[in-house]
């Protein structure tokens, strides 16, 4: 999708207006700017922005509220608003997102990380916090999140992340490079079990797969629709299409107490409880709330 051409008014224009266009006055106009546009976080957004541009924290913003700003500032600036104009995710103008305090990079073709993957995190850490190693296999890694958190949180973990994606998975080492746990995560070019050599187990298999109903992803908001990878969205007619394959194989590679944790999208428990009873012979199913009291991660035990 092509960017907005963005005019702020009179911003080039120092004789006319000397002093003006200060941090002030460029984030109020594009604050205004972008909830004219329909931005849920538009204040947040334009500090965001600026921040990224004048290569600075935000709180530099505070402090520097009178400061002009030059003609090469806005200029760069105007690009950028352009950008998030047209509804594209900040994590891909500022090529950072934030994951359990760790700064990410992210590409086109990435799906970003959520707020409520760190359910699935915290739910994965919790479940090998007493092991004194343990050997988790995540599928679908994309840029690495999960893997990577875990493994900031647990130094005896081994993770072996797989993904089809050979640029995710780039990006996924490099972010594991850049938080020092490049040690106890192995990326893997794989679909799925593919790659596993049959006896080969673990004590927890872990996923955020696609769960979004195919019908669904033309509905979904404009920064998700247009820009996010739709290979990691589209989970089939219901959903579930690779939650089903996950039940399906993951008894082949789990040890005899090891666990299979996914994160499930809104309304789907119950279905997700049956595939995995059914198709998993999972017998212990607990699920985990998100901050809406919505089922966000589901475990399974045999």
């Amino acid at each position: 999708m092509s960017a907005v051409i963005v005019m702020l008014p009179s911003m080039d224009d120092e004789r006319a207006h000397p002093g003006r266009w200060t941090i002030r006055d460029i984030l109020t106009w594009t604050t205004g700017y972008f909830g004219s546009k329909g931005i849920p976080t538009p204040r947040l957004d334009a500090e965001i922005l600026l921040a990224h541009c004048l290569d600075r924290e935000r709180l530099y913003l505070y402090l520097n509220l009178d400061r002009p700003l030059q003609s090469a500032e806005r200029s760069r600036y105007r690009e950028l608003v352009g950008r998030r104009a047209s509804r594209e995710p900040i994590a891909l103008i500022t090529g950072v997102k934030e994951f359990w305090s760790i700064p990410l990079r992210i590409a086109p073709g990435v799906l970003i990380p959520r707020p409520e993957t760190e359910i699935l995190v915290e739910a994965i850490i919790d479940q090998i916090r007493d092991l004194p190693a343990s050997r988790v296999l995540e599928l679908g890694t994309g840029s690495g999140a999960i893997a990577v958190a875990v493994a900031k949180e647990n130094e005896r973990v081994q993770i072996l992340a797989t993904d089809l994606d050979p640029s995710a998975l780039r990006i996924a080492d490099l972010n594991a490079r850049h938080a020092d746990v490049s040690g106890s995560v192995e990326f893997l070019a794989a679909d799925l079990f593919s790659a596993i050599r049959p006896g080969k187990t673990f004590d927890l298999i872990c996923s955020n797969p696609p769960y979004v109903p195919r019908d669904l992803i033309p509905t979904l908001e404009p920064e998700v629709r247009d820009f996010e990878p739709h290979a990691a969205l589209n989970g089939g007619p219901d959903g579930l299409d690779l939650i089903r394959e996950l039940a399906r194989h993951s008894p082949d590679y789990l040890k005899d107490a090891g666990a299979l944790i996914l994160e499930i999208g809104d309304g789907q428990e119950e279905l997700v409880r049956g595939i995995l009873t059914t198709l998993g012979g999972f017998r212990e199913i607990l699920t985990t709330a998100d901050l809406a009291g919505k089922p966000r991660v589901i475990m399974a035990k045999r």
